[in-house]
């Protein structure tokens, strides 16, 4: 009982926080940890991120996005389109994970949403805090953001699937 609570509660919400902070790092986990078998996603809507290929895709989908982070022009996660894709990812997570637990679709969306959402803003201010803080470039911090993404995304489905 008190993993699922930890699950609903914290890791869902925590996956559509690391969404807002890159988008595509929990598909690439959540994909990876299916294709593993620990998240059991067979049989179900969902069953596509079990494969290897879709795996490798997210992969590599997010590497793209850690090098097109660090470019001078690419836009803030809080304009229209990135934050878009931000929220639109964040649901999806939320609703693979929330199938994989064989709970509710729509809870999972809406957690993944409002995660994603508060990752977003809340990066994007403590991204620019951190580098006025510390006086360095913004692409030292980008680098440390990468490595908490990909933590967070890591600790949040290990706490789903146990």
């Amino acid at each position: 009982m008190t993993m699922s609570v930890l699950s609903w509660l914290i890791a869902i919400p925590l996956l559509g926080a690391v969404t807002g902070l890159r988008t595509m790092t929990p598909m690439m986990v959540i994909c990876w940890f299916a294709y593993r078998g620990n998240l059991p996603v067979e049989d179900t809507w969902a069953a596509w991120t079990g494969h290897l290929v879709t795996a490798i895709v997210f992969t590599v989908l997010a590497l793209g996005e850690y090098v097109g982070d660090k470019l001078p022009r690419t836009p803030n996660r809080t304009a229209p389109g990135p934050l878009m894709a931000r929220l639109v990812f964040g649901v999806l997570a939320g609703a693979v994970v929330a199938t994989g637990l064989n709970g509710s679709v729509i809870e999972g969306a809406l957690l993944g949403f409002v995660g994603a959402l508060l990752g977003a803003c809340g990066g994007f201010l403590l991204r620019r805090e951190m580098v006025q803080l510390l006086g360095c470039k913004d692409w030292y911090v980008a680098v440390v953001e990468d490595v908490v993404a990909i933590g967070c995304a890591i600790l949040a489905m290990g706490v789903i699937t146990g």
